[in-house]
Order: C-alpha cells, then sequence, then structure tokens
C-alpha cells in the first residue's frame, strides 16, 4: 500500500481553474505535471520549476491519475 495519499495533496474547487484537480494550495493542475512527466521532465526538472509543490505532491498526482482510471473499461477499436 502507498505511504502517501493523494487526497491529502490534491484538491478540486470549483473557484479554482474550474474545479480541475490542483496541487493544494497551489494553482498547478494535475494534468499539467502528469504530462511534464509523460514529456521527460525528472522530479527534480519539476521540483525547479515549480517551487511551491513537494516530491511528495508530485507522486500524489500520479497516484491520483492510477486511482481515477481503475475502473476505466477500454474497448477495443472494431
Amino acid at each position: 500500500m502507498n505511504a502517501i495519499n493523494w487526497k491529502d495533496y490534491i484538491a478540486s474547487d470549483p473557484a479554482i481553474l474550474y474545479g480541475k484537480p490542483v496541487i493544494k494550495n497551489t494553482r498547478i493542475p494535475v494534468d499539467l505535471i502528469l504530462e511534464k512527466l509523460a514529456a521527460g521532465n525528472t522530479t527534480a526538472d519539476l521540483l525547479e520549476a515549480y517551487p511551491n509543490i513537494t516530491e511528495q505532491a508530485i507522486t500524489a498526482c500520479l497516484l491520483f491519475a492510477s486511482e481515477s482510471i481503475k475502473s476505466e473499461i477500454i474497448h477495443k477499436a472494431a
């Protein structure tokens, strides 16, 4: 089991970025962090670019994404 609970790091508030999930106490959306990781940025790169976040917050973004798609069903195209 993960020691990090993503709910401690991720929030969604309709008054902030129209309710997009963001790292708490920032306006940095989870999807931005995921896109940057997918593009090859390292955790160190992100910590340098966004000094208001922590390594745990980055991990929380990954855990949030994982939990968000656990029940998704992908259908193959015919």
